[in-house]
């Protein structure tokens, strides 16, 4: 199953109070970048985040699954529907998402 279109606009009215948020779609499913950093996969209308200390602080009995076959575990956010906590916990995990990797020309 693939992530629906009408859950990827309802996670970004979650995600309104927040500047700089954008998507790209891939392969059925969505990447959330926050201030140009990859923040979250929107993957089977589920919001997976990086397992970063601050996220794991946050969520501290975690469940974890991979986005995809083949990829690495994430964090699956249970509460999605709390816009304060998706806010708090992407502002808290910024500093710790990688940087953007550069593309060659």
């Amino acid at each position: 199953m693939s992530t629906t279109k009408d859950y990827l606009t309802y996670i970004i009215d979650q995600l309104s109070e927040l500047d700089h948020i954008k998507h790209r779609q891939m392969m059925g499913e969505y990447i959330i970048y926050y201030k140009d950093k990859i923040a979250a996969y929107l993957c089977d209308n589920r919001v997976m985040v990086k397992p970063v200390p601050s996220a794991l602080n946050m969520i501290p009995n975690a469940r974890f699954e991979p986005p995809y076959e083949g990829a690495k575990d994430m964090i699956v956010i249970e509460n999605a529907d709390d816009r304060e906590f998706l806010t708090k916990l992407f502002n808290a995990m910024y500093d710790e998402l990688p940087q953007p990797k550069k593309r060659g020309k």
